[in-house]
């Protein structure tokens, strides 16, 4: 196990355009499970291989347990790489796959098959190890791989969007494995993805990234409770966040129509006009005689069983996804496509951004 330290680390593939990524500073605590997270191209697997050594550090540093990783070369670095593509050997079998990093670095045999056996034991894997890669399903063979960097006991696990090519389901249940396995293990994870909801459930802290750039660390709660700018809050969330431009009255920011209460701090700071973010679940159903209610024309539900998502928009609103609101409803609300239902929000849930820069307002 180790701690990581990012130090204004840098990485440019041009000399006279934008970093791939731009002074990421960063601290990993011992043991902990990191995620990165964004959008394709922020620069999230660059960061992770620039802590692995497959990318050089052009500016800044990197410091391992305290140690600058400059000029380690990356089979020195006690960090285990597992890839979205598994990367075994078709022609080995799964053990041997496993246990091929040892035997290149002169481990004794008896030790080495101690460790396969080990990790085929924590990764159920026992009864598939004469197996090749081409006899073993997508799940099989990502474990494989994940048995292939756990026996090498490393300092670190960097894992760069190991779930992608498996289905739905299956990534249901091997993210939670994975999740389980390092708890188990205790080794300092940094664990890449576009997908906020691995980032989510997953990770103890979770970074999320833009076009290179840190926006905020926080761990899951803190990120959906408190995003600290609007990217945030409409990346984390799914279904999305509502945002709505909207101007600021005598304390009140008029939502399509509906005064919305500001904390008396938010107030202080806001200037004529403020970005309002309401969640699915900050909006609530009212009657035909609630005042100050927004009325919607419904254009999607999404029954999921236990709970079910409204889409609607405003009489007259333009085609455009942030003229859309999105409510999250009782599972036998009764809401149909096609008819008009109204809405208010909930009393203190709103989330409130500067409209020029999209920073959170203090409060």
């Amino acid at each position: 196990m180790a701690t990581v330290y990012f130090d204004a680390a840098t990485r440019r593939y041009t000399k006279d355009g934008p970093p791939a990524v731009d002074a990421v500073t960063l601290d990993i605590d011992d043991g902990e499970f990191l995620v990165l997270v964004g959008p394709s191209g922020c620069g999230k697997s660059t960061t992770l291989r620039m802590l692995a050594g497959l990318e050089p550090v052009d500016d800044g540093r990197i410091l391992v347990d305290g140690h600058d990783q400059k000029g380690v070369r990356p089979r020195d670095r006690d960090i285990a790489m597992v890839f979205q593509s598994y990367a075994l050997y078709p022609n080995m079998t799964a053990a041997q796959n496993m246990a091929f990093a040892l035997d290149n670095s002169g481990v004794p045999k008896a030790e080495t098959r101690s460790r396969v056996e080990e990790a085929a034991r924590i990764l159920e894997l026992g009864d598939l190890l004469d197996r090749k890669p081409g006899q073993l399903s997508g799940g099989q063979r990502q474990r494989v791989a994940m048995g292939r960097a756990i026996v090498r006991q490393p300092k670190v696990f960097c894992m760069d969007e190991p779930l992608s090519n498996l289905d739905a389901k299956l990534r249901v249940s091997t993210r939670s494995q994975i999740a389980g396995l390092q708890r188990r293990l205790g080794v300092t994870t940094v664990y890449v993805t576009h997908d906020q909801v691995e980032a989510m459930t997953m990770g103890h802290r979770v970074a999320v990234l833009r076009d290179g750039r840190l926006q905020q660390v926080a761990s899951p709660e803190e990120l959906y409770d408190r995003p600290v700018n609007t990217f945030v809050a409409a990346f984390i969330g799914s279904p999305a966040i509502t945002l709505v431009e909207a101007p600021v009255r005598e304390g009140r920011a008029d939502v399509h129509g509906v005064p919305v209460a500001l904390d008396r701090e938010v107030a202080a700071g806001a200037g004529d006009r403020v970005v309002v973010g309401l969640r699915p679940e900050s909006w609530r159903l009212v009657g035909a005689d609630e005042p100050d209610a927004l009325e919607l024309t419904v254009e999607l539900v999404e029954a999921l069983g236990s709970e079910s998502f409204v889409y609607g928009r405003r009489p007259g609103a333009g085609e455009g996804d942030d003229e859309r609101v999105t409510i999250k409803t009782e599972k036998r609300a009764g809401v149909e496509v096609g008819e008009t239902v109204r809405v208010r929000p909930v009393d203190g849930e709103a989330h409130v951004f500067d409209a020029a820069s999209g920073e959170r307002l203090a409060g």
